[in-house]
């Protein structure tokens, strides 16, 4: 039970989502330019800004529940995400609207799909350097209460 209150609190469980969430999207974004001169290879995706906006209403609910400072994360299902009963993620991709078919009939974009990468690289590192410091913290309140 304290343990669970712990994992749960604060913004460890907004964190660790955002980690799950970049996690899964950088295995869309690795597979769309391991088939960047794929012929026919349509890129999929998913939108950081729809999940930024369902995390926000699920925080926003576990505030108006709980007070907010503790208590799970239920993030709500949409057309390209599922959270499943362990808290892990489904995206569900999409092919993003727009675009120029090449010769070959590619719709990839590799200067945008890079671009892709590195911002949700920052996302992961941000949410990880974040999780990390929360935790510290917590790891050291309860190291000095024992001793």
């Amino acid at each position: 039970m304290f343990l669970d209150q712990l994992s749960n609190a604060g913004s460890l469980p907004a964190l660790e989502a955002a980690m799950r969430f970049a996690s899964q999207r950088q295995k869309l974004i690795a597979h769309n330019i391991a088939n960047f001169e794929t012929p026919n290879f349509i890129p999929t995706d998913v939108s950081p800004g729809e999940f930024q906006k369902v995390l926000a209403d699920a925080v926003d609910n576990r505030r108006e529940a709980t007070g907010g400072m503790h208590g799970k994360l239920s993030i709500k299902r949409t057309r390209e995400l599922q959270q499943n009963a362990g808290g892990s993620l489904t995206l569900s991709p999409r092919t993003p609207v727009g675009g120029v078919l090449a010769h070959d009939k590619n719709a990839s974009n590799l200067e945008r799909t890079m671009q892709d990468l590195v911002e949700n690289a920052v996302m992961f590192r941000v949410a990880a350097d974040l999780h990390r410091a929360r935790a510290g913290i917590i790891k050291k309140a309860i190291g000095e209460r024992a001793a």
